[in-house]
């Protein structure tokens, strides 16, 4: 299990020098090791949660559970609209237009969040999907203002095993969604169990789609 190399990655990433950093979690399984990874380094770490409003019970419920047992520094960022201001203006776009539902309700509120600052880490692996098949552990990403920041990914090489063993061993509990056979949980209308056994994110947006388009703007460094 490639921890060693992972956590030497997040320490080196989170020195003061580099500038401030913050966290990307879903709350799902890789997410949550690498937060509990990197708040051994910064227990304040900010941890930016997508609150799309669309998101499974669940989810909310496992999040503020973590949330209060590791003291989290949660910041949860939220669309311009609300659920119903959305819906009212354009209909029920995660059904008619899902890229835009994204583009709205996640694309918008972090990458505005992220010009706050340097180094963004994520629990992204290259298993997950093959649109991140050639992912990198380090890479640059570039905001829609045209600053860049440096993007950590520490579990890119890791396998989807590797995770969970690593999770049992750390004694740290998982979203209960993975025992109903949810391996990939986005918003509740958009997330199904696969349609792919080999793609862990097939059952994402009705097989529309496999990203929702917050890592489309990075370079590999």
């Amino acid at each position: 299990m490639p921890l060693t190399a992972a956590e030497r990655l997040i320490a080196e990433s989170l020195d003061p020098a580099r500038g401030p950093a913050c966290l990307t979690c879903s709350f799902q399984a890789e997410d949550i090791l690498v937060l509990d990874l990197a708040r051994r380094h910064q227990p304040r770490i900010p941890v930016l949660f997508l609150d799309t409003g669309y998101h499974f019970a669940a989810t909310y419920a496992y999040r503020d559970r973590m949330a209060a047992e590791w003291d989290l520094n949660l910041v949860n960022l939220v669309s311009a609209l609300g659920v119903p201001e959305q819906e009212a203006q354009f209909g029920i776009l995660h059904q008619s237009d899902p890229g835009r539902c994204c583009a709205l309700r996640k694309v918008a509120p972090l990458m505005t969040a992220l010009e706050n600052y340097a180094v963004w880490l994520t629990g992204l692996r290259r298993e997950q999907s093959p649109t991140r098949a050639n992912l990198a552990a380090l890479e640059t990403h570039r905001l829609p203002s045209g600053r860049t920041l440096r993007k950590v990914n520490p579990l890119a090489e890791w396998k989807w095993n590797e995770v969970w063993s690593c999770l049992a061993v750390r004694e740290i509990p998982h979203l209960p969604l993975y025992d109903q056979g949810y391996p990939s949980i986005g918003c509740e209308p958009c997330t199904a169990r696969p349609l792919d056994p080999a793609n862990l994110r097939s059952g994402r947006w009705g097989g529309m789609k496999l990203e929702c388009g917050i890592h489309t703007a990075t370079q590999g460094a």
